[in-house]
């Protein structure tokens, strides 16, 4: 593994978030601080000036006022243009002449015009090809000016994208703006997750892929760190299986690392199914008992004799147990018998979730052999759960099938009653 991988890797157990949010704000902020002391600065000379009978005359400030309305003038002017030539583009059929006059329009815009343009384009209803050209517009405003773009976007919209897609493009070139923009408007809980901070992650993780695995660590666990982690990954999965690996394996808070593992087997288990079983059976824990089935069930897909062979090397244990549920579940979609016959083979290592998954894989071929199944789920509850659905579902779709099969077997007494009032139901009904 390169240095880079390993510092990418080993980015998640650095201590401390405090020290991610140091510095000041961006320039914008700096620069409009010192134009109003400039501002006040002249004033108050014009304002002497005036009270010492050195003041302009009444022609000259006249032709200032004049000449400030013919600015405005001028800027609404060309506020106008713009929302028309805007318009203009969005009744364009063919997308690559759209594609090309759109990119030629966005780099046109004056600072001072992308307030009034995002708003007439948002007043245009959004579709899905328009919601492309909107992140782009937002972008190109958040280069020239993020605080203001986020000062409209707070003020105007109602959910999260256009604050995040400012943040993310604030973010690739002035990280510590972004976050501290991010940290100081984040109103929930402390228990909650700042949902601000997904579009600076995303933003930095093409710059500093580092720096955004520290702010993914630093978050609590929530649905916005799962977002978060989901915009981060494509950059940490383009560092190569073994550098995506690492990375997930040396997080240090169990619940995110789970989701970490789960998610870099799940992108993984297409290309390499081998070296992400053996993995996940390096890294037991909640993530491998949810994602082995999975990878299982692909290998058997690709290669079904490989990945058997690998099941049946596999110790007695979680990791064995939930590579058979994969491998069960991927032959009932093939042959329903032939898994039924696998999974007596091997009952000693199957559960609950392993029958389970084979009753629904192979209800959709052999219905009588899924129900038959379902008696060997031990969870009373569960069993009964599962003899409902199921069997409510054979009986819409071949209710005399099912009637027979009901009639001949022996059934725990509220599952026979239950279903025997349903059956008697459904006759009525067709009466």
């Amino acid at each position: 593994m390169s240095s880079k991988n390993l510092t990418i890797a080993g980015a998640v157990v650095l201590a401390s978030a405090g020290a991610f949010f140091a510095g000041r704000m961006t320039a914008p902020a700096g620069n409009a601080t010192a134009d109003k002391s400039a501002a006040e600065s002249q004033m108050s000379g014009k304002s002497s000036r005036r009270s010492l009978g050195g003041g302009e005359s009444s022609g000259s400030l006249s032709g200032a006022r004049d000449g400030a309305r013919g600015e405005a003038k001028g800027a609404t002017a060309r506020g106008e243009a713009a929302v028309a030539k805007m318009e203009e583009m969005m009744r364009l059929s063919d997308p690559m002449d759209r594609n090309k006059a759109w990119m030629e329009f966005i780099n046109s815009i004056d600072p001072a015009e992308f307030e009034s343009i995002v708003a007439s384009f948002r007043g245009l209803g959004m579709t899905n090809t328009r919601m492309t050209e909107y992140s782009m517009l937002l972008s190109a405003w958040a280069k020239k000016d993020p605080l203001q773009a986020l000062a409209y976007a707070e003020a105007n919209t109602g959910n999260r994208f256009a604050r995040n897609t400012i943040l993310s493009t604030w973010a690739a070139s002035d990280p510590d703006g972004a976050i501290r923009w991010a940290q100081e408007h984040f109103n929930g809980d402390e228990e909650d997750g700042n949902p601000w901070m997904i579009g600076v992650i995303q933003g930095l993780a093409g710059t500093d892929p580092v720096r955004a695995s520290q702010l993914l660590t630093s978050m609590n666990f929530s649905e916005e760190r799962g977002e978060a982690m989901a915009a981060l990954l494509p950059t940490i999965l383009a560092q190569g299986p073994e550098a995506a690996q690492a990375w997930a394996t040396a997080i240090t808070d169990d619940n995110l690392k789970q989701g970490a593992i789960g998610r870099v087997a799940e992108a993984l288990a297409a290309k390499d199914p081998a070296g992400t079983a053996a993995w996940l059976a390096e890294n037991p824990g909640e993530a491998a008992q949810r994602s082995m089935d999975n990878v299982l069930s692909t290998w058997m897909e690709q290669d079904k004799d490989a990945a058997m062979a690998y099941y049946k090397t596999l110790p007695s244990g979680d990791v064995r147990t939930n590579a058979l549920r994969g491998v069960a579940s991927s032959l009932a979609l093939e042959n329903p018998q032939a898994a039924a016959d696998f999974l007596d083979q091997n009952a000693a290592y199957a559960n609950d979730r392993v029958y389970q998954q084979f009753a629904w894989s192979s209800f959709g071929q052999a219905p009588d052999l899924a129900a038959n199944y379902i008696g060997k789920i031990t969870d009373a509850r569960e069993q009964e759960r599962m003899y409902d659905r199921m069997i409510g579902g054979w009986m819409r779709r071949d209710f005399n099938a099912a009637t027979n099969w009901i009639n001949s077997t022996s059934l725990p007494t509220n599952v026979s009653e239950r279903l025997h009032r349903r059956v008697q139901q459904m006759q009525e009904r067709q009466q």
